[in-house]
């Protein structure tokens, strides 16, 4: 090597650090958002949470949808809906394809892949639509290897039959859908979710019973977010609060059951204080 490469690779190694150092950092998820003019949110097709209108594509009704708005309103910019699955959901986060997620529970394994705000978003309890003749109003009725349950693979509701009927034959499922779908043909003998969509599923299919079995689950569902986020984490920890508090999440949620056809007053409350 001359000198005078020598002398060039000096010069490239010690100004090296300093180019390094001056590489700007991914810019957080709202300046991000200000500057894309969107914000995104995941969207799977669930009712109440997420409804699909199939006139048109359009992710027009859901509780998740109307929160979805009003944060965009909020932020001044425009809402963008990017179809994910439950299962899928943590991973777009990661990618960078979405920027929230509601309706996903902060569990203790969740909570090291994502960031969830410190305030519930709502409250809900674990329910089976099951069939007519399937005689149940506990967990262990359905705790037999004779008895097939559907879920949402990846879900908090998986998670708690799998280990709360460790003899029952779970049967999982990529998203709600294709688990109430199992129920609907006859598959399977039960689906288990939270009380709300199967309240639409039941208004749907025209048959079957709602049962929340004892003891009663009940827990609050959040909002998970990118990890790292925290100015992000702070500002939706800030409007779920004032929302939940202000009685505005109860009223999306009345509005979603509207919208599908649902009287409201038939249905548990997403409010913990209101809940008997």
């Amino acid at each position: 090597m001359t000198a005078i490469k020598r002398r060039a690779a000096m010069i490239a190694l010690a100004a090296a650090p300093a180019l390094a150092w001056a590489v700007p950092a991914r810019a957080g998820t709202l300046d991000a958002t200000k500057k894309r003019g969107t914000l995104r949110i995941g969207v799977t097709q669930a009712p109440p949470w997420f409804t699909k209108n199939p006139a048109n594509g359009e992710w027009s009704s859901g509780l998740g949808i109307s929160m979805g708005k009003a944060m965009a309103e909020k932020l001044g910019v425009k809402m963008e809906t990017v179809e994910v699955s439950w299962g899928t959901a943590i991973a777009a986060l990661q990618a960078d394809k979405i920027d929230l997620m509601f309706m996903l529970d902060a569990t203790e394994e969740r909570q090291k892949a994502v960031d969830f705000p410190t305030s519930p978003l709502l409250f809900y309890s674990l329910a089976v639509l099951a069939k007519d003749d399937l005689a149940v109003k506990a967990w262990a009725d359905l705790d037999k290897p004779a008895v097939k349950i559907a879920v949402p693979q990846a879900s908090s509701m998986d998670k708690f039959l799998s280990e709360n009927t460790k003899t029952a034959d779970i049967q999982r499922f990529p998203d709600n859908a294709a688990a109430i779908a199992a129920f609907q043909s006859g598959r399977v003998d039960a689906v288990c979710l939270f009380h709300p969509p199967l309240l639409a599923a039941r208004q749907r299919l025209g048959r079957g019973k709602i049962v929340v079995p004892t003891p009663v689950r009940s827990q609050a569902s959040s909002v998970a977010m990118r990890k790292g986020d925290t100015e992000f984490v702070a500002w939706v920890d800030k409007f779920i609060d004032e929302s939940y508090r202000s009685g505005q999440t109860q009223k999306h949620y009345e509005t979603a059951l509207r919208e599908f056809g649902l009287d409201p007053s038939m249905a548990p409350p997403v409010m913990k204080e209101r809940l008997g």
